[in-house]
């Protein structure tokens, strides 16, 4: 996902998105260990977007507070 993008979201479409980017990760994870994972550089990009959606709703947080 892009900064522009999840800067368009609400604060509870992130939390949403958020708990969705977490439960691929858990299975992408799964997938790894068990050896059926095709693109493993996946786990990288769901993992960057966890940590920006994670920022921009602590800034938010932040601003408002």
């Amino acid at each position: 996902m892009k900064v522009k993008e999840i800067r368009e979201m609400n604060n509870s479409e992130l939390v949403e998105t958020l708990d969705e980017l977490k439960s691929e990760l858990f299975n992408l994870r799964f997938r790894l260990v068990t050896g059926q994972l095709e693109n493993p550089m996946r786990i990288k990009e769901v993992r960057k977007s966890i940590a920006r959606i994670k920022t921009i709703l602590r800034e938010r947080e932040l601003s408002i507070g």
